[in-house]
């Protein structure tokens, strides 16, 4: 029988549907992959993804992170994900004095006061893992850190699952995902204006009285298109990460019963749990990135000037870096190799401290609300986004 032809789509329905039986056969057959009829590049062992994340004079990030804004040639909005250093560095810096860990403590309670609030409102018996939890609350925690008020914070989650959402074939942004983009960018762009004119104990607030090194070397204030950038990342990726880690986890405990009980048995076993979430199969699969000059791996050369994929949801899958890589457990020994799930290097989740306080808090209720459930197996639905993998709907049914 002969081979099926190893194809890399990540637009097609295969590949929005189970993208891990593709990876495989990329770390065996092509770990160097190329795609001729699109003219990009991808990395799938854990040893060439890492190497790449971290080598930024190589893989770029000025084009872009997708394929789209790579092959565009045109430099994207102004956000700290499309920077190389020095100038990622100056940013960098100064976005990391909001997410320090006392920062994130400071969080706490408003996290337990947000999943409370949503697991609080749902059907004791049935109801959407997702829709119902794992969706509204992220976006309320994010949001308020930026400075978000009560009633737009839902409508920057809506406004983001537009912007990611890909047809079966289609590579770049429709209509109803460019004005989604430019409605959030304006609601951004109008909430910084606010804030110069009144000031708040918020993100933004604090963002419009910092000052970076400009390239002539003299400190200067960030513009309004800046901080307007910085606000839809952070609301973005704060809000994305934890909404499908948790409907992600829903499904893939239902499907592994004895990993449940064993959180059930102890919940000091939570965090472990969510390190191996994101290891297993963690929101963000890929991040694209530009070959500034030629670049050697394992598997041959890359020539400049190309789209290469970093493939880190396929680098976590790999044999070569942890043991039973196929296999989800979450007493696997978490110092073996340094899971992708959050990304690595100089662009590595910024919130990831964040991300990981509310998927265990929001665990920890999980297992209180609902101790045995069952998943409604046809009435699951994955999402079909740019980079972004999860779940849209995880009805559940809770057994009492």
């Amino acid at each position: 029988m002969t081979k099926a032809e190893l194809i890399f789509d990540p637009f097609s329905e295969d590949y929005f549907n189970d993208p891990f039986d593709t990876y495989r056969r990329m770390r065996e057959e092509a770990p160097l992959y190329y795609n001729e009829a699109e003219d990009f590049y991808a990395l799938t062992r854990h040893e060439d993804v890492a190497a790449a994340f971290k080598d930024f004079e190589t893989y770029s990030s000025a084009r872009g992170c997708d394929l789209a804004m790579v092959r565009s040639g045109e430099p994207p909005q102004k956000s700290i994900i499309f920077m190389d250093p020095p100038e990622h560095r100056h940013l960098r810096s100064l976005l990391n004095k909001a997410f320090t860990p006392r920062a994130i403590q400071a969080q706490r309670d408003t996290i337990i006061e947000q999943v409370d609030r949503y697991l609080g409102a749902v059907d004791h018996d049935r109801f959407d893992a997702v829709q119902d939890f794992s969706a509204p609350f992220p976006v309320e925690v994010i949001t308020r850190m930026a400075g978000v008020p009560d009633e737009f914070r839902q409508q920057v989650r809506i406004w983001l699952d537009a912007s990611l959402h890909r047809e079966p074939g289609q590579s770049e942004m429709d209509e109803t995902g460019m004005q989604a983009t430019i409605d959030t960018a304006m609601y951004y762009y109008g909430l910084v204006q606010e804030r110069r004119a009144n000031p708040q104990d918020d993100m933004i607030s604090r963002l419009i009285a910092a000052e970076i090194p400009g390239e002539d070397g003299k400190m200067r204030s960030l513009d309004d298109i800046e901080i307007a950038g910085f606000a839809t990342l952070l609301g973005g990726a704060g809000a994305e990460t934890v909404t499908k880690l948790v409907g992600t986890a829903v499904v893939t405990f239902a499907r592994r019963p004895e990993q449940w009980r064993k959180l059930l048995d102890d919940r000091s076993k939570v965090p472990a749990a969510v390190e191996e979430l994101l290891r297993y199969e963690g929101p963000v699969q890929y991040n694209v990135r530009y070959t500034l000059k030629e670049a050697q791996v394992a598997g041959g050369t890359i020539p400049a000037g190309k789209p290469v994929f970093l493939i880190g949801a396929a680098a976590n899958r790999d044999p070569q870096a942890f043991t039973d890589a196929d296999t989800f457990d979450i007493d696997r020994d978490q110092t073996e190799a340094q899971h992708l799930g959050l990304g690595y290097g100089i662009h590595s989740c910024l919130g990831a401290a964040l991300a990981r306080l509310e998927s265990a808090i929001a665990l920890d209720r999980l297992l209180d609300f609902m101790p045995r459930y069952e998943v409604d197996w046809d009435g699951l639905r994955r999402v079909h986004m740019q980079n972004v993998s999860g779940y849209s709907n995880v009805p559940v049914r809770v057994i009492r």
